[in-house]
């Protein structure tokens, strides 16, 4: 299960923001991009199994993660400051 939010248009590839339902950094990375203009989708861990299958093919057992085209971030890479230069807002 996934949608849309800020459906305007963006040079950069897909974005998506892997997340899990109660998690306030999860909220906190979609507003910041929300804020930013940048458009998104949602993927809920709990619910797309298919989203859940590949971040654990990535060894990868928290959110929120961000979804950049092949490329996927978590952790301190997802702080404001690093997400300027990650996505090159």
């Amino acid at each position: 299960m996934s949608d849309r939010e800020n459906p305007e248009t963006s040079d950069i590839p897909e974005i998506i923001v892997y997340y899990t339902p109660f998690c306030r950094p999860c909220v906190a990375l979609k507003q910041f991009l929300t804020d930013q203009g940048v458009t998104f989708v949602n993927k809920d861990l709990m619910m797309d199994e298919e989203a859940a299958e590949l971040m654990e093919s990535h060894n990868i057992r928290s959110s929120p993660v961000l979804g950049v085209g092949d490329e996927f971030y978590g952790g301190k890479v997802l702080e404001r400051e690093n997400l300027v230069n990650v996505l090159k807002l």
